[in-house]
């Protein structure tokens, strides 16, 4: 009771409940991260990367093996604060770029999730704080700094000429390399997810026709849309000669042999300080469909980009023959060489 005859609420005193305490002379800690020491085995680990390699494209399992290895060979097999605190500090220091950065801890952090699920232990989960990455201001770039010309596509045609001339590349990498770049420019396709996995059985196919169109499978598109690409006229011959004497299901492009090829020459852009590369040839058919005011449906269904709507999805589907007569409209008079 208190002077004015109330009884008096007292507050509890909270001073001490995160401190240390003791019983029968044992001394306790309170439970938190930074005292939680947990592991994992190498089998565990093997496991999960089998499982996260299914179905992944060559690229993507390549980060995932190096995200695998670097985890295992920096934590040993211990989960603790300071083994996954000193990981991320070494990951944001071998990598300087962001998309790395994000592969390497997202994989770690699905690890520890996959952990939590199969040990049936959610300190494992809750450990994924320390694989996050510092929130940053984000430049915002209105419009790509990479841009590509007709004129830097004939420099690399002329670039392989020359190298064929100087013997340095043999007829039948002179044809390859130069159907290769005029395909990826003349229909926007993507390099490594598309061009790479197109067959000869697809292009002998096309090419019997008054109107060649390849169908390109969803297993062979990024987004895994089934679509038809027009073979550009200037292509034919160049097309039919690397088909022959080929079986139809052999890979029409070899994808690495030009990428490598590409890696070493360092073949500058005209309008920037950087060297192409094979994605440039999807830049330019995007870029290029601008000047020739390339209409945006066509555009959208023939690169699948920007193709997620409902119109999409449910309504358009258009025929092979409309879809070259409408590409024809607007390419049919480019010519890159």
């Amino acid at each position: 009771m208190n002077n004015n005859g109330l009884e008096e609420i007292r507050t509890p005193d909270l001073r001490h409940v995160n401190e240390p305490h003791s019983s029968n002379g044992i001394q306790y800690e309170p439970k938190n991260l930074s005292n939680i020491f947990l592991d994992y085995s190498k089998r565990e680990l093997d496991e999960f990367l089998e499982q996260r390699r299914k179905g992944r494209s060559i690229k993507t399992q390549y980060w995932i093996d190096r995200a695998g290895r670097e985890f295992w060979e920096k934590t040993g097999g211990n989960i603790c604060w300071e083994s996954l605190n000193s990981f991320r500090n070494y990951v944001l220091g071998r990598w300087t770029s962001l998309d790395a950065h994000k592969k390497v801890l997202g994989f770690s952090n699905s690890f520890l999730n996959y952990l939590a699920k199969i040990r049936m232990d959610i300190n494992y989960r809750n450990f994924g704080m320390c694989l996050e990455l510092t929130r940053s201001v984000k430049e915002r770039k209105m419009i790509t700094q990479r841009i590509v010309i007709k004129e830097d596509l004939s420099n690399i045609l002329a670039y392989i000429r020359k190298s064929r001339d100087e013997k340095l590349l043999n007829e039948y990498r002179y044809l390859h390399y130069t159907a290769f770049v005029l395909f990826g420019a003349y229909t926007g396709q993507r390099s490594m997810s598309t061009i790479s996995r197109l067959t000869v059985g697809q292009f002998n196919g096309a090419l019997a026709s008054n109107k060649p169109v390849i169908i390109v499978k969803s297993c062979q598109d990024k987004i895994r849309m089934e679509h038809y690409v027009p073979i550009h006229p200037n292509l034919v011959d160049l097309l039919t000669e690397l088909c022959k004497g080929k079986s139809d299901d052999n890979l029409m492009f070899e994808y690495h042999s030009l990428w490598m090829w590409l890696k070493r020459q360092k073949i500058p852009l005209s309008h920037n300080n950087n060297h192409f590369t094979m994605g440039d040839l999807r830049k330019f058919a995007e870029q290029y469909g601008d000047i020739i005011q390339w209409e945006q449906s066509n555009r959208a269904y023939i690169l699948t980009h920007g193709v997620s709507g409902v119109d999409w999805s449910h309504y358009k589907h258009p025929l092979p023959e409309h879809v070259y007569d409408n590409y024809m409209k607007y390419w049919g008079r480019t010519k890159i060489s």
